[in-house]
């Protein structure tokens, strides 16, 4: 019988009856009473610290499945032995859902907008808006494909750029020609070694007057400091999701500059999530039982055939 380990009561509550022949328990890293048996898929609480990871070396576990996308700081912390999948599929949709959101906010003037509506204050002002506008997404993998389709409608000249090119999209030499041409940047990446930084002084610089930079990426692909400096210079904006250090602490620069948009990391919570990870979950299982690999393992150890007792994995 497969032994399955979930979060949430809430989560059992919705898988239990899409899965036969499954034992299936509830537990979250750090938690009491951790599992005695051995474990052959554990799903993490959403949105997890990596440190957390460390609470599974003393659990026989075979597979992790993340409910996140990034799985930044993962390999630090994971105990080894377990193969750890991220969870493709399920918020770059919504990532760039937010995303769209954010660039229309700021664009449009809706921060100041509704400010204005608070004080009873009517303020008519122009706005840029998105039509003619040439965006620049930085980053062409799910979150980075899903927003330039979405932005396709608004009648703005989308640009794509990733480590590889290719058809349609631009590599890595053409993005200081790109920045300087572009009104919106968005940023799309993961967060690793390469991209950590990658939105530094250099890089804002080359933006052009007034542009707006959008993060939906990680808080530290973007220098804080260098980007403060250009904020309190008034020549460039921001709309962003993430931000380093994050949670962006009370009094931190980021809250009172002009043209900034901030919302807490929210970019793939939304609530097409909860039968998205559903499917990802039934998926692994029904993989896992059959002896296939698991799908996306992007850190750890492959495991090998899950044994009809469970935890074919870590011992």
């Amino acid at each position: 019988m497969m032994s399955l380990v979930l979060p949430t009561e809430d989560l059992r509550r919705r898988l239990e009856p899409r899965l036969d022949n499954t034992r299936i328990q509830v537990w979250r890293p750090g938690a009491p009473r951790p599992p005695a048996d051995p474990v052959d898929l554990l799903v993490l609480p959403y949105m997890i610290p990596a440190a957390e990871l460390r609470a599974l070396a003393e659990l026989r576990v075979s597979v992790v499945q993340s409910q996140t996308l990034g799985y930044d700081h993962v390999a630090e912390h994971l105990p080894a032995g377990i193969a750890y999948c991220n969870a493709v599929g399920v918020h770059e949709g919504s990532t760039a859902e937010l995303a769209v959101a954010l660039v229309l906010a700021a664009q449009r003037g809706i921060p100041e907008a509704v400010r204005d509506a608070d004080r009873g204050r009517w303020h008519h002002r122009r706005r840029p808006g998105l039509a003619g506008k040439r965006v620049l997404v930085v980053g062409a993998g799910g979150v980075g494909s899903e927003l330039a389709r979405r932005l396709a409608p608004f009648d703005a000249h989308v640009d794509l750029v990733a480590r590889t090119p290719r058809a349609g999209v631009h590599g890595p030499a053409d993005l200081p020609g790109l920045l300087a041409g572009a009104d919106v940047v968005v940023i799309a990446v993961p967060l690793r070694a390469e991209t950590r930084g990658l939105v530094d002084a250099g890089f804002l610089a080359r933006m052009r007057d007034g542009a707006l930079l959008v993060n939906v990426a990680r808080g530290e692909v973007v220098d804080t400091g260098a980007l403060v400096a250009e904020l309190r210079r008034g020549r460039l904006r921001a709309a962003l999701d993430v931000t380093d250090p994050e949670p962006l602490p009370p009094g931190h620069p980021l809250w009172d500059l002009p043209g900034v948009l901030i919302t807490p990391h929210a970019g793939g919570d939304a609530d097409a999530m909860d039968e998205r990870i559903d499917r990802v979950v039934v998926e692994q299982v029904r993989r896992l039982r059959a002896g296939e690999p698991p799908r996306n393992v992007v850190a750890g150890s492959r495991p090998g055939r899950v044994s009809a007792g469970g935890g074919g994995g870590r011992r």
